[in-house]
């Protein structure tokens, strides 16, 4: 009897990895043409030979087709930097919601988890409200100054047992949320003119307006560092799944592991939060759609995330930027308004499951 059922569950394994296979391969190939039609869509159109005859002379390549001085700046300084840095947004904060719901084993752990965002946000809020000197980059460097003096602070709360523990990290986490959160509200109540107070409230519901080629590199850059450190890792998030003994018991250096997954995971989302605003629901929703997708092996779940979240993002932005044109949506609503339907019904397959 047992020699009848082997075949069939091995069947079925390879008929799932095929499965993972098609996914990964129809990821892939729809990443590039997501960023190709986010630079197409606009007030002006542009064809998809514009797009690429324009990315391959700023390669030194020539396709044989004229783009207008005008179109090529539309798609090299405005459009084609924007959808870049919506992938790497999105893939970056899928990538920190995945792994803090494996270090809290909290379904619900998304990026925001430990104040980096309230942190950003009072950063941001004084470089809007106060200025400091007008400088090109004042308000990314002052969210993420914010962002990093509000993960300093729930290091400070927590104490020694944030390396052994996750409950005293989560309870740090919302403590300094609220803290933060009270800061930006008054500073903008006591401070803020009208056009300050509309400007901060685009801000804190995210916007990727303002993203140039220099946001792009730093973001790609500390994107590709963080992926690094946590595919090293993906065995260790598989065994912090099942709780720190076991994965003591799988001979991970538990407290180790985990605060440098938890610094490595705060760095990039004071990054991406300093150059996006505070965009929701992308590191909640997508690592729970990727495991439908994948499974729950982060050697895939890892790689499934980053690239669900940054077609997610890239589709949103574009979305935001051109529905109701000629007025810009924040993109922090959109991700609610689709993010929520979607966690429902993730979750009442899974409670159903």
């Amino acid at each position: 009897m047992q020699d009848a059922v082997h075949p069939e569950i091995a069947a079925r394994q390879r008929l799932r990895r095929y499965e993972i296979a098609g996914w990964a391969v129809a990821a892939l190939l729809i990443l590039p043409f997501s960023v190709a039609i986010a630079v197409t869509l606009g007030p002006a159109d542009i064809s998809f030979g514009e797009v690429w005859s324009t990315i391959a002379g700023k390669l030194g390549l020539d396709l044989g087709m004229d783009v207008s001085l005008v179109r090529e700046r539309i798609v090299w300084e405005l459009r084609l930097p924007r959808a870049l840095l919506a992938g790497c947004v999105g893939a970056g904060l899928a990538l920190c919601g995945v792994v803090l719901q494996s270090l809290t084993r909290n379904p619900l752990a998304d990026p925001y988890l430990l104040g980096i965002s309230s942190g950003a946000s009072v950063g941001a809020v004084l470089a809007i409200v106060i200025g400091f000197g007008g400088a090109a980059y004042e308000l990314p460097i002052s969210a993420f100054v914010g962002a990093l003096v509000a993960f300093a602070c729930v290091l400070l709360l927590a104490g020694r047992s944030a390396t052994r523990s996750t409950a005293p990290l989560i309870l740090a986490g919302v403590a300094t949320t609220h803290l933060f959160s009270a800061v930006s509200s008054l500073i903008t109540l006591l401070f803020a003119d009208e056009n300050a107070t509309r400007g901060v409230f685009f801000w804190l519901l995210g916007s990727l307006s303002a993203a140039r080629w220099p946001e792009v590199v730093i973001a790609f850059l500390v994107l590709v560092a963080v992926v690094g450190v946590c595919l090293h890792a993906a065995n260790a998030l598989d065994g912090f799944a099942f709780g720190n003994d076991a994965a003591a018991a799988l001979g991970i250096r538990v407290e180790r592991t985990r605060m440098v997954l938890f610094l490595a995971t705060a760095a990039l989302t004071a990054t991406l939060v300093a150059f996006s605003g505070a965009i929701g629901f992308i590191g909640l929703v997508i690592p729970h759609a990727a495991r439908l997708l994948v499974g729950s092996g982060h050697i895939r779940l890892l790689p499934a995330c980053l690239l669900l979240g940054a077609i997610f993002t890239i589709g949103v932005d574009t979305f935001a930027r051109t529905a109701f044109a000629p007025r810009e949506v924040a993109v922090g609503v959109i991700t609610a308004i689709v993010g929520v339907p979607a966690f429902a019904v993730i979750l009442y397959r899974h409670l159903n499951r």
